[in-house]
């Protein structure tokens, strides 16, 4: 069974970091891309990163770019992203997500994170 777990939300102030993560299990974690979407209160949902099977290639939203980085740990089934430079905007559930080609086929429960002072 495919399982994706995020973890590491938490309530944050403007400008912190957290890192969350996603630990995957039930089939061959490094040979698919992953990504990060999130959700906002009352949005809908916006894609935020990608990374290739072996974390060479990484793209992201313009919205993130240059505050967040995507990573992935292959021996330990483990995506992440680190998120630093929070603003206020960036308060959603977020959520990784198996990627095929157009579109996504699992997806985890989703780990909330809340930028507020």
């Amino acid at each position: 069974e495919v399982q994706l777990v995020e973890s590491g939300g938490d309530l944050v102030q403007p400008g912190g970091s957290l890192r969350l993560s996603c630990a995957a299990s039930g089939f061959a974690f490094d040979d698919w891309q992953m990504s990060w979407v999130r959700q906002a209160p009352g949005k809908g949902l916006e894609w935020v990163s990608a990374i290739n099977w072996d974390g060479i290639d990484q793209d992201y939203s313009e919205s993130v770019k240059g505050r967040f980085a995507v990573s992935r740990d292959n021996a330990k089934n483990t995506l992440y992203l680190q998120m630093n430079s929070l603003k206020s905007e960036d308060t959603a559930v977020y959520y990784c997500a198996r990627k095929r080609v157009s579109d996504y086929d699992y997806w985890g429960q989703g780990t909330h994170v809340t930028v507020s002072s």
